[in-house]
């Protein structure tokens, strides 16, 4: 039986409109609605969720800490930290904090919350591996993507391959147009986050048809569920408490999503991700 959290809740917060914001994949945001209306019931909060309208490093309200709840990529989590360390004006005393990640079902993930990019190519393609891709068109959401853009520079990078690697990279601004550039032979290959690739693909089953993949790279730890730190330290346990112990609709959410259970994480878990990308920079070494 779920565990009664609401009287952790200082009276200062309940009953007061509490925002949250996803920055993730689209096709997953009715799960990610899920997890605001379980917080919702639990904790009584009135929470106003919405997609974000922005990168979140372009998103002035993150820099402001007007967030309360956040879902967000690893990197720009990551880089967001690194920044607000080094600039302490840059950012609001109360930033963010990850308590929490998903856990995917399939054998692939180890019962951990973490992720790979899988590279993607047509059925018909010529193109095996990596290395078959020099020269070729790259199709990624964003720069600012560990996914879509940052794992597979790291790859790229680690095995040692001159820049530019890639004849043409042109950004489609999220995964599925990205996958649906690919399937029309508008450009020749895309990384892209297992999990929306998976989800993607029960959406719409005819792309299995049309898409394989050729190279997973990873594992790295999966985009957090982040806090604000205007939540005192005791209430952001019991929150941290209250995901790890899913009420029935929750699960039966958790379930359709192909998701085993929300593991706790620390921000220091995506440290490293900020560190590869600051690599990738110093070494000069870009798609564009």
């Amino acid at each position: 039986m779920q565990k009664e959290f609401r009287q952790a809740i200082p009276d200062r917060i309940q009953g007061h409109p509490t925002r949250a914001v996803s920055y993730l994949s689209p096709n997953l945001f009715w799960f990610y609605e899920a997890i605001v209306a379980f917080l919702d019931r639990t904790f009584h909060l009135n929470i106003q969720f919405e997609q974000g309208k922005f990168d979140p490093l372009d998103d002035p309200q993150l820099y402001q800490n007007q967030w309360d709840f956040v879902f967000i990529c690893g990197l720009p989590f990551a880089r967001y930290l690194m920044r607000s360390k080094a600039d302490l004006e840059w950012i609001a005393p109360d930033s963010l904090i990850a308590i929490a990640a998903p856990v995917m079902q399939s054998d692939r993930y180890q019962s951990s919350p973490i992720y790979f990019a899988d590279v993607i190519v047509t059925v018909d393609s010529p193109y095996f591996s990596l290395s078959d891709l020099a020269g070729k068109t790259l199709c990624y959401n964003d720069r600012g993507s560990n996914s879509g853009y940052n794992l597979l520079r790291q790859r790229i990078l680690e095995q040692g391959y001159p820049a530019p690697f890639f004849a043409q990279a042109i950004s489609s601004g999220f995964h599925q147009q990205s996958m649906r550039w690919v399937a029309e032979k508008l450009a020749d290959c895309a990384a892209i986050d297992s999990v929306v690739l998976e989800q993607e693909l029960r959406d719409f089953p005819e792309l299995q048809q049309r898409l394989r993949v050729i190279d997973s790279i990873g594992a790295c730890p999966m985009p957090p569920i982040a806090v604000s730190q205007r939540f005192d330290t005791a209430t952001i346990q019991q929150i941290q408490a209250a995901l790890l112990q899913p009420d029935t609709e929750l699960q039966i959410a958790m379930t359709k999503a192909r998701i085993r259970c929300l593991a706790p994480v620390r921000s220091e878990d995506y440290t490293m991700l900020a560190v590869q990308y600051q690599a990738a920079i110093e070494a000069g070494y870009e798609f564009i």
